[in-house]
């Protein structure tokens, strides 16, 4: 009962925190910037990301201070600590962009002190033997990469209206229930369920119908992705049903796909890494003339679809295991692939057609 008053609560409470800076910052006139790379127009603040994640750390902080059934103890409060960093770092960077270069030292930094804290990956599946069982000392740099790149992956796909947030629910509902799978008794279930209700407290404002009133910022997004790989981590290091790397990985497939897209495309382009465009996943559904609602439907789906199979390969034993989480990785994929080759192919006609002469 104390748990569902505990999400209940931090849903409230993010209500409460999202409203409070729309109307600051719409009296401030904190508005997001409009130019080439945005699709969006109209004044609309982008420091959404302010209010769910003051909620969901205030939760944390009462939870690991004063729950001793859900408390992973004071050694989680350095990786708050990493978290409140990241919203901070993420809010300058909405005010007054930092090169990327900080951007990747901060995040870091907080990787770093999550590492410290003990909390890391510590096998990559859930069965297999000799190398498959354990990570050993690669957990250290396996579980760096993790945060550091998930922390930016998020803030990669932040961009329609509803689609980063939807996306991290799905997820943050597929981590409880992982973990109730698992009979974990500790805080992996109420800190997902907490960070789904947060997220939900925000989509209120985000969603659009008809269209978002606030974005959730680099700051919202940065700490979205830090916050999900933290997640699977922050389970009992000593019980033996812990997430492995690739179940977890699997769940996070269309930001992490999206941005090996991203990086690949810009290689090849002779391009800074960090360089934006309009060639993400939602730029491409786009072109093939969905709607915001349509592509975050599509996304939603392909999320569930992750979700369920990552479930499927935790219920069955065996090689069935290893099949079905293949296949979450194998259909993400495909599914990039063939969006990928439809929008080229969508971009080649209406080439065609603008240098077709007229006729007369």
């Amino acid at each position: 009962m104390g748990s569902v008053v505990t999400v209940l609560a931090s849903f409230i409470l993010s209500v409460i925190c999202v409203f409070v800076v729309l109307k600051i910052s719409q009296k401030k006139s904190w508005y997001d910037t409009i130019n080439d790379r945005k699709i969006h127009t109209g004044d609309i603040p982008r420091l959404g990301g302010i209010g769910f994640a003051v909620a969901f750390i205030i939760t944390a902080f009462f939870v690991t201070l004063f729950d001793p059934e859900f408390s992973p103890g004071l050694r989680f409060m350095l990786p708050i600590g990493a978290l409140i960093i990241i919203l901070i770092s993420g809010v300058v960077d909405d005010f007054t962009p930092l090169s990327p270069a900080v951007k990747l030292f901060i995040q870091g930094l907080c990787a770093l002190c999550v590492i410290i804290s003990g909390y890391t990956f510590t096998r990559p599946f859930f069965t297999g033997t000799g190398w498959l069982s354990a990570l050993g000392w690669t957990a250290y740099p396996f579980s760096f990469i993790w945060i550091v790149g998930l922390a930016n992956a998020m803030n990669f796909i932040d961009g329609i209206d509803g689609l980063a947030g939807g996306i991290s629910v799905l997820i943050a509902i597929s981590y409880a229930a992982i973990f109730f799978f698992l009979s974990d008794t500790g805080p992996g279930i109420l800190f997902s369920l907490c960070l789904a209700a947060v997220i939900l407290g925000f989509l209120i404002f985000n969603v659009p119908l008809p269209k978002a009133r606030i974005f959730m910022g680099d700051g919202g997004s940065q700490f979205l992705g830090f916050i999900l790989a933290l997640l699977p981590l922050i389970v009992d290091q000593e019980a033996r049903n812990t997430l492995p790397m690739f179940h977890a990985g699997a769940l996070v497939l269309i930001p992490v796909y999206d941005t090996v897209a991203a990086i690949w495309r810009r290689l090849r382009e002779h391009r800074r890494i960090d360089s934006p465009d309009k060639a993400h996943i939602h730029h491409k559904l786009m072109n093939l003339g969905l709607s915001y609602k349509q592509i975050d439907a599509v996304l939603y789906s392909l999320q569930i679809f992750l979700g369920a199979m990552v479930l499927l390969s935790i219920k069955i034993t065996g090689l069935l295991s290893i099949i079905f989480l293949g296949a979450a990785y194998a259909g993400c994929l495909a599914f990039f692939a063939v969006i990928h080759y439809l929008n080229r192919s969508r971009l080649k006609s209406v080439k065609n057609a603008s240098v077709l002469p007229v006729s007369q």
